[in-house]
Formats: structure tokens, sequence, C-alpha cells
């Protein structure tokens, strides 16, 4: 597990102290469904495009949590379906490792101070993100990807949806 590291990507903005909401478990935090709300930009070109749907974190019966998003993506104004599977491993400590879905290793997931940064080499690309809890019913992630053809920007809201009957 990496150690804490500022919350803090070029040009990015984030609560401090009392607006953070500290999570001493993460899989316990993220279970249930969320709605996402998501702009891209690259800011290399200036194009831009947005990703709207829905996360979904449930266990799994080995125990995994999977998170699972499905939407819309709009770039430039084109719709298309989008999505992903992601992994979590909890740990004991209320931590977690992100996995992808083929098992390789994305990035620590420690919130017990409401934040949390990463960095991920991917081939010739930098993936550096960032976490932050601001309720029990929201969060942020923000990812800023650098390389030889890539200068992108994602960030990224999380809304907890209702229990149904709720």
């Amino acid at each position: 597990m990496q150690s804490p590291a500022p919350v803090t990507l070029p040009g990015l903005a984030w609560p401090a102290g009392p607006d953070l909401s500290p999570v001493p478990d993460a899989a316990d935090y993220l279970m249930g469904q969320w709605t996402v709300e998501r702009t891209l930009l690259d800011l290399g070109t200036g194009r831009s495009g947005s990703f709207r749907g829905t996360a979904v974190f449930r266990t799994a019966d080995d125990g995994r949590v999977l998170h699972t998003e499905d939407g819309e993506l709009r770039w430039d104004g084109t719709p298309g379906r989008a999505g992903r599977t992601l992994v979590l491993l909890p740990g004991s400590d209320g931590t977690c490792e992100v996995t992808f879905a083929d098992g390789r290793f994305f990035h620590d997931l420690d919130l017990r101070t409401g934040a949390w940064a990463v960095r991920h080499p991917c081939a010739a690309d930098s993936y550096e993100g960032a976490f932050a809890a601001v309720s029990r019913d929201e969060w942020h992630a923000r990812w800023r990807t650098t390389g030889p053809a890539k200068d992108h920007l994602q960030r990224t809201v999380y809304r907890r949806r209702p229990a149904a009957g709720a």
C-alpha cells in the first residue's frame, strides 16, 4: 500500500478539511448503486465529451467487490454506449487494491482521510488520479493522463442512488 499523498493535480482544486468525509472502510462505503457524471477534455486539442450512467458496487461470491459502470459516452456530440468493470480487493484495514477485470493491478484506494491520490504508469502514458469523499452519498474522482500523444482530463461525480423503496 502506498503512503497517502497530497491530493493535487495541475489545475484541480479539491475540498479540504471539513469538506472531506473520512471513510473508515472504502469497500463498505462504495457498496450499492451510484449515478455517474463524467466530463472528458483533451487538453491538447480542446475536444470534449461526457459520460452519463450508473456505477454498481457489489460483492461477488469470492469476496471481491465488482465495480461496473454502464452508460452513454458523448464525444464531440456523438453518442455511444460505454462501460467498464474494475475489481476491488478489500483489505482488513479499510483500504482496497483496485485491479482491472483481468486481474492486473491498477491502484490502491485509501479513503480513511477522505482523500487519496495515485499514479499508474501505462506503457508510455502516466495516469494521475485523485479521489475525494465529500459526503456519505457523494464522491469525486479526477484523472489526468499524459503521454506522447495524450493530455486528457477526466472529472467524475458519483452520487448514491436511493435504495429501492426509499
